[in-house]
């Protein structure tokens, strides 16, 4: 009877831990969108890599479920935070103050004839003109990146006049007004572009592999912005 119940307590408390991994990121969502979105904007995206920094908050909260239900980590916890309290807690506070920073300030904010881009270093971010975009780059990745993107991942990456590269599919962390999905409007975008005589590389080489994560109804989608080419 004991194991059982602690068997469920297990299950009920990772259950709980998941959940709460959601409300972080629908939080840090939240922020970015009464932070850095206007009334006129059509999407948002956290950049690569600071979207991957998120992952760490999924580590923290494994390692809360593995500290209350295994009596070896919280022994070696205590035990390291009896002799170095007072190094660990500031520097633990700051890097987590930092590490929400990084997250939170490198969003990309589209609008119906701009795109502002802020950055760590630049939190109010730098505005640029459609016209400002002076190469696209689409595809879809055939290998999986180490702490990066996987294969069968679509990118449509827009280099801008001064060199900056945002890759405007990425859906890790992004939204967009009346919950279209970005793909949809993605499509939008690249017809607006192409018929501004933007130059695009568009490859098909590897479109198989998002087929097998994808409904069709998104694949259809990458194909037609992928085939769409001046």
């Amino acid at each position: 009877m004991r194991t059982l119940r602690s068997v469920i307590l297990k299950i009920l408390s990772f259950i709980a831990l998941l959940i709460v991994t959601i409300g972080i990121f629908i939080f840090i969502s939240f922020i970015q969108v009464i932070l850095f979105t206007t009334s006129d904007y059509i999407m948002w995206l956290t950049k690569y890599p600071a979207s991957r920094l998120e992952f760490i908050y999924e580590l923290y909260i494994f390692f809360v479920f593995f500290y209350f239900f295994n009596k070896d980590i919280r022994k070696l916890v205590l035990v390291f935070l009896k002799k170095n309290r007072k190094l660990f807690l500031p520097t633990f506070g700051v890097f987590n103050i930092i590490l929400l920073y990084a997250i939170l300030t490198n969003v990309t904010v589209v609008s119906n004839n701009k795109i502002v881009d802020h950055s760590f270093l630049s939190p109010q971010g730098k505005e640029y003109s459609f016209k400002d975009i002076i190469k696209i780059t689409a595809g879809v990745y055939g290998e999986k990146q180490f702490f990066g993107h996987s294969k069968g991942d679509f990118f449509y990456i827009i280099e801008l006049n001064d060199g900056t590269k945002i890759d405007l599919a990425a859906t890790e962390s992004s939204g967009a007004k009346n919950d279209e999905d970005s793909r949809f409007i993605l499509e939008k975008l690249d017809n607006q572009f192409v018929n501004m005589g933007i130059p695009k590389k568009a490859s098909m080489e590897n479109f198989k592999y998002s087929t097998k994560n994808l409904d069709k109804i998104y694949t259809d989608k990458i194909r037609i912005i992928l085939e769409n080419t001046p």
